[in-house]
């Protein structure tokens, strides 16, 4: 199995996963003829017999000249692909389920445009489209299926291009380093009740709360739309968020132990995936216990982005 990956990788030219900029040298790139190029090359036989039988001048002139029509679109479709710079791009993290967008960047340092390359996930199937112009570059993304929580990497993808005649099909394999976090699939659930304080045995809170109007700050991505002071922003345009003091928000802590056991360590990393986004709806103050790991209390994008990739990278042991 080793010595056949190795060989692959020979025959391709590349060792698997390429790291930075990626370059269709000719050497990568591939051309073979297309059906249609196959049935185009089958009636210029058949031109060429008739013409040879019947001594029809006129036939050789044609015969040739889409003989040579054919060849000048075989280079072109070559052409399309060789020299053109792949660069891999940022993957935002998912939830299993969904679709890992990856971004491929496509470079054209050359004079000529690049028209109808299409760049194909093999894995998966999907696939996209892209035109680049001459000396400038174009992106496009592959929606790549999200199985399964932890790293997802790109793998292998193909570039093909059937450009300009359709006769000739010219392909090069990539395989960048890339590659996208998945989070566990959410799963809803009732929040588990606020950490009792050692102190008080009420409830751990911070002084901000839901009662008296105290004020405005700055918009944050985690505030609720009803507490946006929607007045402010017809006026200035200015994102603001109405501050209230008065009832405390609580402090909940989020554990691996409080998700029944009978549900599994997968669907148990789901609930508390769940949690983690109502409580950061909820706009309270959380931390996350899982074995050999604890993130303090906080709240904000950076603690759910914090907490979502514990879970993600979670293994049981």
């Amino acid at each position: 199995m080793a010595l056949r990956v190795e060989l692959k990788n020979w025959f391709y030219g590349f060792t698997p996963p390429e790291q930075g900029a990626i370059v269709l040298g000719h050497r990568r790139v591939y051309i073979v003829p297309s059906r249609l190029g196959l049935l185009f090359g089958a009636a210029l036989a058949i031109l060429l017999v008739g013409s040879i039988n019947y001594a029809l001048s006129l036939g050789f002139a044609l015969t040739f000249l889409l003989a040579g029509m054919g060849l000048a679109g075989m280079v072109q479709t070559a052409r399309n692909l060789a020299q053109l710079e792949v660069r891999a791009g940022r993957a935002d993290p998912v939830f299993a389920g969904e679709a890992a967008q990856f971004r491929l960047g496509l470079v054209n340092s050359a004079r000529h445009d690049r028209p109808e390359i299409l760049l194909r996930h093999l894995a998966s199937g999907a696939q996209r489209t892209a035109d680049v112009g001459a000396a400038s570059s174009a992106e496009t993304a592959l929606a790549v299926p999200a199985a399964r929580r932890g790293w997802l990497p790109l793998g292998r993808v193909m570039l093909e291009t059937r450009f300009p005649l359709g006769l000739f099909r010219a392909w090069s394999y990539v395989e960048p380093d890339s590659r996208c976090l998945v989070y566990p699939r959410p799963e809803p659930g009732a929040l588990p009740p606020p950490a009792p304080s050692a102190q008080t045995g009420g409830v751990r809170a911070h002084a901000q709360g839901s009662d008296d109007f105290s004020g405005l700050r700055a918009y944050q991505p985690s505030d609720s739309p009803r507490h946006v002071a929607w007045k402010s922003v017809a006026r200035s345009d200015l994102m603001l968020t109405k501050q209230f003091a008065g009832e405390a928000v609580a402090e909940l802590w989020l554990d691996l132990q409080d998700a029944p056991a009978s549900l599994g360590i997968e669907r148990r990393l789901s609930r508390l995936a769940g949690w983690v986004l109502a409580a950061e709806r909820a706009g309270a103050r959380y931390g996350l216990r899982l074995p050999g790991a604890v993130l303090e209390p906080g709240r904000g994008e950076a603690q759910r982005a914090a907490c979502l990739e514990a879970l993600a990278l979670f293994e049981a042991r």
